[in-house]
């Protein structure tokens, strides 16, 4: 019961402080590039220029073929574009509070809004390249369906993953400092294990079980469903239960650990 007021006391928060959230965000995408010419563009040019390196080294060099009757660049953006937003704002998460140090030692801040500022910043880029995905799908001529809009299942079931590692994160990094480097080993480790740019069909049948427990092939396949394959998220079966019970636990006890840790960050910092 105790755990339980925790967590609603903690949610309840994080919902009364929406207008200061927001203003926080948009603040915070602005300084990212301040003093670049490009500005925020950047956010949007880096990760495009990664999609093109890895179609062309892929498509024009090594001659991939359509997957599932679908150009090889649609099938690659269905999982690159998740992997971006996964990426970039877990780690972005994970220092948050250790670059607003000053502000941890005042009282009157909230600073569980730190880590959410930054998933945030991240989500507002992403909902751009989801823009992205949709036209690119209408200029290839497969037009727009009902079930493309699933996606945003699948980004919220996102968001609730990264919250919780995120949370995880962002509190062990003020007492361990190489949490940040393990998180970014983590990350380039995922990367590779998450079939983003190969099929999980070349890999042998017995194995195909260890590679869906990774939480990002829920993910991943599930804008390949809601893209390709057109497929509805409830006929997964089980694999939406050990997804939401794997990401939900993740985020229980990223919320737990954060009150617990939070009284002491100033004393560390």
């Amino acid at each position: 019961m105790k755990y339980i007021r925790q967590l609603a006391g903690f949610l309840r928060a994080l919902w009364q402080s929406r207008a200061l959230l927001w203003s926080l965000t948009k603040k915070d995408l602005k300084e990212r590039y301040v003093g670049s010419y490009l500005g925020i563009f950047w956010a949007f040019i880096q990760p495009t220029i990664t999609v093109f390196i890895f179609w062309f080294v892929f498509q024009v060099g090594f001659k991939s073929m359509p997957v599932a009757g679908f150009p090889f660049v649609l099938w690659l953006c269905c999982g690159m574009f998740p992997w971006f937003f996964f990426n970039d704002a877990w780690i972005s998460a994970t220092n948050s509070i250790m670059a607003n140090s000053f502000l941890v030692k005042k009282v009157v801040f909230r600073v569980s809004l730190l880590p959410i500022i930054q998933i945030m910043s991240a989500l507002l880029i992403n909902l751009f390249f989801v823009g992205v995905l949709f036209l690119m799908f209408v200029l290839y001529g497969y037009g727009i369906h009902l079930v493309n809009f699933q996606v945003f299942y699948y980004l919220f079931a996102l968001i609730v993953l990264v919250f919780g590692l995120s949370l995880i994160t962002a509190s062990l990094v003020v007492f361990l400092k190489d949490i940040g480097q393990l998180v970014a080993m983590l990350l380039q480790f995922g990367f590779w294990a998450t079939p983003i740019f190969w099929n999980l069909d070349i890999i042998p049948a017995q194995y195909h079980a260890f590679f869906k427990l990774n939480p990002m092939y829920y993910i991943v396949e599930g804008y390949r469903a809601s893209f390709i394959s057109h497929q509805w998220f409830w006929e997964l079966g089980y694999v939406n239960l050990y997804y939401w019970c794997f990401a939900g636990c993740v985020a229980i006890a990223g919320i737990l650990l954060f009150k617990r840790l939070r009284p002491h960050f100033a004393d560390v910092l």
